[in-house]
């Protein structure tokens, strides 16, 4: 179990890593084709007659943000990196909350769906499981998990800056199942490559 001290070091290190180059990854993401993700989010959240609430969850510039307010949801956006958060507010118009991926103050209850694209891997494992137990009680009965990340054989490493947890289907579905989700779907990305070029994993869990 790594110190306290050390996974806070590691959460920052990361983020200061997407700090120091905000516009950099916005030009280099902004025109990233995700409506493969977004539509499994989607057809997966809960019927409801009240207005639909989203959380980006690792959100970034917001270029998703504007995806889900076209679709008519109420999304409101998370971010660890304190320029991603105020460039996400100023393109999207949405509310965006600036706090640490370890350290989550949500509210009870009140998201229909959790966006996490290309975020969750970078939570250390030893605290995935806490970060995963506040989504369940974040969102509302039925509510729903999408999650895309890099896989991998179940390791971890730090590439320059930032850490990174890259495990495979089973390893993702024990945290999920842990926290008290069932799995609806998953798939690999790019779509229509041979497995071994599709080095992203999808997976959609709902709360049970």
């Amino acid at each position: 179990m790594q110190s306290d001290d050390i996974l806070k070091q590691m959460m920052l290190s990361t983020i200061a890593h997407y700090s120091s180059r905000p516009l950099e990854f916005w030009e280099g993401t902004r025109t990233h084709d995700v409506s493969q993700n977004l539509e499994a989010l989607c057809r997966n959240i809960p019927k409801s007659n009240e207005p639909i609430t989203v959380l980006d969850f690792g959100c970034g510039p917001g270029r998703d943000l504007k995806c889900f307010m076209e679709k008519g949801y109420i999304p409101i956006g998370l971010d660890g990196c304190l320029e991603f958060c105020e460039m996400a507010r100023d393109f999207s118009g949405c509310e965006v909350l600036h706090q640490n991926f370890i350290a989550l103050d949500l509210p009870q209850k009140s998201f229909h769906g959790i966006f996490a694209n290309a975020s969750l891997f970078h939570i250390h494992r030893s605290r995935l499981l806490e970060t995963l137990i506040t989504f369940h009680h974040s969102l509302i009965d039925d509510g729903v998990v999408f999650c895309s990340n890099p896989r991998g054989p179940n390791i971890e490493q730090m590439n320059e800056l930032r850490y990174g947890n890259y495990m495979d289907v089973a390893g993702w579905s024990e945290m999920f199942k842990m926290a008290g989700f069932e799995p609806v779907e998953h798939y690999f990305r790019p779509h229509g490559l041979p497995r071994e070029q599709q080095p992203w994993l999808a997976m959609v869990w709902k709360k049970s």
